[in-house]
């Protein structure tokens, strides 16, 4: 009897510390991530007969493609294929019924999109769209593919990777769960399960000189759009007064020189629902510790005539928009994101805070500061934040604007090179079209004593370019069963292109598709028959090459 009770009482402590039926999970694929890329690779993965879980640090799904980035970046929409195609299509389907239109007619709806008409009923594909809206299109793939997705499980990015040969054999979420597979996806923005994998990446911008470029690097006294102050403005709170101090939101930090790489990155800000419907309508909250003096810098930019204000309030469905940056001094919060890709998720969240009251604070000031002209005040009547959108969280976006963190370095890096044509990219996995695009990295002070911004760089690919797969895998020598279409090997410049939400779809389709049959021969995936992939991605109607 006693030998029973301690072999009783051992499997009881046992059963306490390793709860043996709901802390252990195991699938064939793991992706780490609910990010749109996500999705589609879960998707694809179960369309080729594999077993998945989604592990996913958000309880949301879809990362910006739900969190308010609308208007989308197509750049070439016939470059835009499998199953992110089906997505803007099935979008199409919801806005084909009169009960999409809850706050406007369809006729009443501009159809304006970004190089494209926003309902094409051609291609019978939706390009612009409600955050809810591509919120439910995800929800629904996980219903139709009865997707094993579990929510709010964060890496424990100390600990929470364990390889073994060469591979990653399992992950830990810091709640204690651990996931077990044999290739994992990391489709987060950040790459920290990528980084926890002791794989190479690199953040920040690199010198001009590591890959041959033009455009990477410092980029002083280059304006590829209207986001640099046009007019000579001093840095200083008592103009022309050094003594007195900068303005708020002005660095003191030497800009450096043009073609010197450095750890900044581009600026972060939310992509805001707002909406123009009186009965849909929150007004703008005056956020704790509202400070309108940090907004001086944007007084004097209104009183030397700037009127661009409303330029990037675009429109979509149900008489909203998807206002993003646009000029000198906006909704991007230029330098206060350096420390985000390596920071604590404590430090992250504080990041993200931060990026909230700013934002907060400046449609406040818009809305209601003297010193804004009454003719920005009175059309910033009409705005508020939409009151159907992101319902628990105080209609204010659940993603932040991760434009960029870790990238990879892979077996194939992109760069410039690549985007702009001038080399042709191997065993291609989808494609890109969108310009070379950078915002604002810093905002410093001139030799004069003005104030001005760098980094916004915009230049156009010729044609559409292909991306490689070895930007989706590291170099075999650090993992041999991880995929990362997200935090992708390229270049500052090149990601710059690559990192538009239908792209990140493509390559999230493309490297399940690859683990996949990676996993069906037991190999490394570096080691895949590329030819067996490209036919797989062929017939999974992705666009390859021009």
């Amino acid at each position: 009897m006693a030998t029973f009770r301690r072999v009783l009482f051992t499997l009881l402590l046992f059963l306490v510390s390793e709860p043996l039926f709901s802390q252990r999970f195991q699938a064939d694929l793991i992706v780490y991530g609910g990010t749109s890329a996500g999705i589609t690779a879960a998707v694809q993965a179960k369309k080729m007969g594999k077993s998945v879980i989604v592990v996913s640090p958000d309880r949301h799904l879809g990362g910006l493609s739900s969190g308010g980035l609308g208007f989308t970046d197509t750049g070439n929409k016939a470059v835009i294929g499998g199953l992110a195609r089906e997505f803007y299509h099935r979008l199409y389907l919801h806005y084909q019924q009169d009960s999409a239109w809850k706050w406007q007619k369809r006729e009443e709806y501009g159809n304006k999109g970004q190089g494209t008409p926003a309902i094409d009923g051609e291609n019978r594909t939706m390009w612009i769209f409600e955050p809810h809206a591509a919120e439910r299109m995800f929800e629904d793939w996980v219903r139709e593919y009865h997707l094993e997705v579990h929510r709010d499980e964060w890496l424990d990015r100390e600990k929470g990777v364990e390889k073994k040969n060469g591979k990653i054999a399992s992950i830990q979420t810091l709640s204690g769960k651990t996931y077990s597979g044999k290739v994992f996806i990391d489709a987060t923005y950040e790459g920290d399960l990528m980084a926890a994998a002791d794989v190479s990446y690199h953040v920040g911008r690199e010198a001009n000189s590591v890959y041959g470029e033009k455009w990477n690097g410092v980029q002083v006294g280059v304006f590829h759009h209207n986001h640099y102050f046009y007019d000579s403005i001093s840095a200083f709170r008592i103009p022309g007064d050094p003594k007195s101090g900068l303005l708020p939101e002005v660095s003191s930090f030497p800009p450096g020189k043009n073609g010197e790489g450095d750890q900044r990155l581009q600026a972060y800000n939310f992509r805001m629902a707002l909406s123009r419907n009186p009965n849909n309508r929150v007004p703008f909250p005056k956020p704790e510790g509202y400070d309108p003096a940090r907004y001086e810098l944007l007084a004097r930019v209104y009183a030397a005539g700037w009127k661009e204000t409303f330029w990037k309030y675009d429109p979509i469905p149900n008489l909203k928009t998807d206002t993003n940056n646009h000029g000198p001094f906006s909704t991007d919060y230029i330098g206060k994101n350096y420390d985000y890709p390596e920071a604590s998720y404590e430090r992250r969240n504080q990041i993200i805070k931060e990026h909230e009251a700013y934002q907060k604070g400046l449609m406040y000031f818009l809305a209601n500061d003297p010193r804004v002209p009454e003719t920005v005040r009175a059309e910033m009547a009409n705005y508020g934040l939409a009151k159907d959108e992101f319902v628990d969280n105080g209609n204010w976006p659940h993603q932040i604007y991760v434009r960029e963190a870790r990238r990879m370095i892979g077996e194939y890096v992109m760069t410039e090179h690549d985007v702009l044509g001038a080399k042709q990219v191997p065993r291609s996995v989808g494609m890109g079209s969108y310009s070379l695009d950078s915002h604002n990295t810093q905002r410093f002070v001139t030799p004069g004593g003005f104030v001005q911004n760098e980094g916004d760089i915009g230049v156009h690919p010729k044609q559409p370019y292909s991306i490689s797969y070895g930007t989706l895998t590291p170099k075999k020598s650090e993992c041999t069963n991880l995929l990362v279409p997200v935090c992708v090997s390229s270049s500052h410049t090149a990601f710059g292109s690559i990192r538009m939400e239908p792209v990140f779809m493509i390559l999230g389709q493309s490297a399940a598709a690859a683990a996949s049959l990676a996993i069906d021969e037991g190999i490394a995936v570096q080691e895949l028959d590329y030819e067996k992939l490209r036919k797989v991605l062929l017939d999974e109607k992705q666009v390859l090459e021009n």
